[in-house]
This record gives structure tokens, sequence and C-alpha cells, in this order.
């Protein structure tokens, strides 16, 4: 059963923070035509980006768009009559149900392979070994996808099987993600990675990084992995770095791309 103290969603900050770049960094970058009111009325939607806040005053959008409420107020009335945006009797706005609709077109044509694969080629093609994503729930974790390198273990886990999240390398990045308490889990959030040699199959060694979606959301850890006797501890973390940057990566390409979305393409 899953320990009631993990979350997929680190802890709330006191001061929000908007989660991309203000409109006026936007409207900076060189080489790229833009409408600068579509770009400010979008970052009025990305402001919503605070885990459980529903609800934001006037004064909180214009604080967190760097807008005058003004002009803050304009644009958030514009959205409101596309049901972009709604307004309460108290003033207070949410998000409206053309924002909904407008996700679920995007999760509707979202093929999840055809972002992933791409990633794990080449993570396996530049570092030799196999590449693989990891999904969890609870305290288990399968193999999404898998890309093995040229010399690929015969026993490697497969695509569906499932998995202890406390034993191997993908599992405790999963849980250090998530928030486990404990020394080990500590030092595998400083470095951003975790190796581990023979620990959930003998001959078995792999390094992982978690791979975080949109708003934090702890979506699975890529792993490169390989038989213990080519992959030494001094192997693994100079395999480290390439799978950190690959976990990246697919974060940024998964994008909004909720971790129930990537659960439901290994549940029958």
């Amino acid at each position: 059963m899953a320990k009631s103290s993990r979350s997929s969603t680190p802890p709330a900050s006191s001061s929000a923070r908007p989660s991309s770049k203000s409109p006026a960094d936007i409207s900076q970058e060189p080489g790229r035509e833009h409408v600068h009111a579509v770009v400010r009325a979008m970052s009025l939607l990305k402001a919503f980006d605070g885990g459980d806040e529903v609800f934001l005053s006037l004064t909180e959008l214009a604080r967190r768009t760097g807008m005058h409420k003004p002009t803050a107020l304009r644009l958030a009335r514009t959205l409101a009559l596309s049901r972009f945006l709604v307004q309460r009797e108290d003033g207070a706005w949410r998000l409206g149900p053309a924002a909904g609709w407008i996700g679920s077109r995007y999760q509707a044509q979202f093929d999840v392979g055809s972002v992933i694969e791409p990633i794990l080629v080449r993570l396996a093609a530049e570092t030799g070994e196999s590449a693989s994503f990891y999904v969890h729930e609870g305290n288990l974790r399968s193999c999404l996808m898998r890309c093995d390198g040229p010399n690929a273990r015969p026993d490697h886990p497969r695509s569906g099987e499932l998995l202890p999240l406390e034993l191997g390398a993908p599992g405790r990045a999963i849980l250090a993600a998530l928030g486990e308490p404990g020394d080990l889990y500590e030092r595998i959030r400083r470095r951003g990675f975790h190796w581990a040699r023979a620990e959930r199959s003998t001959g078995a060694a792999a390094v992982a990084a978690a791979v975080r979606g949109g708003q934090g959301m702890v979506l699975g850890a890529v792993s490169t992995s390989g038989p213990v006797e080519r992959l030494t501890p001094v192997a693994l973390r100079k395999l480290a770095p390439i799978t950190v940057a690959a976990a990246r990566q697919l974060g940024l390409a998964l994008g909004g791309v909720p971790a129930t979305a990537l659960r439901a393409t290994w549940h029958p």
C-alpha cells in the first residue's frame, strides 16, 4: 500500500511563482514574431499553476504576471467572453470550461509513445546501454517503454512488468522525487540521480533520474542499465549526467500530460 506521506507534487510555497517567462521577457527575445496582447493573455492562464489554488484575485493575477491591475482586468474580461476564465461574485477568477476543453483535445491527440521513444533511442545510442522509462503508482513501478542497447541483458524487465519502488535505481529515484524521508533519499535529491548494482536483480546495474512534468508532477524515471560487469560504479557515475539530461528533456516533452494518463497506458 502506498505511504500516505508521499505526494506527486512538491510542497506548496507561500509565494507562488510564475512558471514561465514574463511577457516582457518574451517580447525581448530576438527573431520571434508575436502579438504581445496574446502573449499577455496566455500568461494569465498560466498564472493558475499554484497547485491547489483554484481561485485567484485580480491582485494576485497581476502580481504573478507582472501586469498592472487594469491591464490584467481587461485581458481577464476578454478571456471570459470565450469562457477561458470565469469570475465569481466576489471578484476572484478561475479557469473556465473552454480551458478544460482545450486540455482534453490536447490529451486526445497526444501520442505518448512518439514523444518518449525518440528520447530513449537517443539515450541508448549515446550510452551503448539500454534506456527505459518507468511510471509509478502506489508502491509499484512498471517499465512503460524500453530501448535496448547493443549488449542488452536477456533477462531485463519487460514492458508492463510490475516491480517494487523500494528496489532498483528507477524506483528509488521516483521515491526521492516524491519526498520519501531518509538519508538515502536526501542524497538522491541533492545529486539528482541514483545508481544501484545488483539491488533488485543480481547481475544488473542502472543509473536513474526522476522525470517531472507540468507543475513539478513526478511522472516516473528514466534509467540507463546494463550488466554489473560493465557498469561499474565509475561507469555509472559517468552515465549519470546524460541520463539526467534525458529525464529533463522527457519532462519538458511530456509537458502537461498528467501522471494518470501515463499510468493508463500500462493498466488493463
